[in-house]
């Protein structure tokens, strides 16, 4: 999967992943309105709001970028209705030909490790397998070492899929934990990063990158560029660029000498930029999906274009 989505980014010429993190606040009036009479103010409706959300996303950036990554709590909390428009957004993406970064944080072990796991492996009925989840990656929790990891990198080695474990976030709090020394003096997530390129040293693809990545957060420029040394052969997903505060100048460390090694992630300063734009609370009912998805195309460019001019 990171040779494919190597290529795809040098084919697009564009490092950027838009997040598909919708919220019901997020959504135009109009497609409100819509789901409403149709489904009742219900979950129902919503998850029908999120689908064709996403699909417009979708549809505005599939030339642009090489990956979405939607993530699974905002769909989980409405259900199965919820989940249902998740696994659309998915099997929607992966059609129009995006790699699809399922962003699950997962993080257990044994037998529940390799259930989690099959958000890569897919499941195995009467001798029929199935991928209900349509993921090329998913993203994961370290804190119980090895044995909630292992699973994953398994699954990644046997379907051609690949894993994101969390090292340095992007929020403010994670220093509470993160920075803190261990033996040595050395700082929590360097221990996690020398464990990551442990886990995946058997498993490096032709770009020189293994399947086994790493989440680093765009908020942290000093520790990503340190991180990036500790990990030539290490692909870093970066979040926390736009909505959060990080530019592209913040992420010029995150890259390796030839402008590689990583794919920068903004979910709401892209799916949520038709709101600059729009007048009056929530959007009015002016605001079309055509208008959301020219929205999101225009600031998807505008990403491209700054991070192109820092890791030409």
């Amino acid at each position: 999967m990171i040779d494919r989505l190597t290529e795809r980014i040098e084919q697009l010429n564009n490092p950027a992943v838009v997040g598909l993190d919708p919220t019901l606040e997020m959504m135009p009036s109009g497609l409100r309105r819509e789901m409403y009479e149709r489904f009742g103010r219900t979950p129902k409706a919503v998850g029908e709001m999120f689908a064709a959300f996403n699909r417009t996303i979708v549809d505005s950036v599939s030339d642009i970028v090489p990956a979405v990554k939607p993530q699974i709590a905002m769909y989980e909390r409405y259900g199965l209705d919820g989940v249902s428009a998740y696994l659309r957004t998915t099997d929607y993406a992966a059609a129009r030909g995006l790699l699809v970064i399922g962003d699950v944080k997962r993080g257990d072990i044994a037998s529940t490790a390799e259930a989690y796991a099959a958000h890569l492996a897919g499941v195995e009925v009467e001798g029929e397998r199935f991928d209900p989840w349509k993921e090329d990656a998913v993203t994961i929790h370290p804190y119980l070492g090895a044995d909630s990891v292992m699973p994953f990198v398994d699954a990644c080695k046997n379907f051609g899929k690949a894993v994101f474990v969390l090292i340095k976030t992007s929020n403010a709090g994670s220093g509470d934990i993160q920075d803190l020394r261990t033996a040595g003096d050395a700082p929590v997530y360097a221990r996690v990063a020398r464990l990551v390129s442990e886990w995946g040293r058997d498993c490096i693809g032709t770009r020189g990158y293994s399947r086994v990545g790493a989440v680093v957060g765009a908020t942290h420029k000093e520790t990503g560029a340190y991180l990036r040394s500790l990990l030539p052969h290490t692909f870093f997903l970066v979040p926390g660029y736009g909505a959060q505060g990080a530019g592209a100048e913040d992420v010029r460390g995150f890259f390796d000498a030839a402008g590689g090694g990583a794919v920068v992630n903004s979910s709401r300063g892209i799916t949520a930029a038709w709101l600059k734009r729009a007048t009056g609370s929530g959007g009015g009912d002016s605001v079309s999906l055509r208008d959301v998805g020219q929205a999101a195309r225009d600031a998807a460019i505008e990403m491209r274009d700054r991070l192109r001019e820092v890791i030409a």
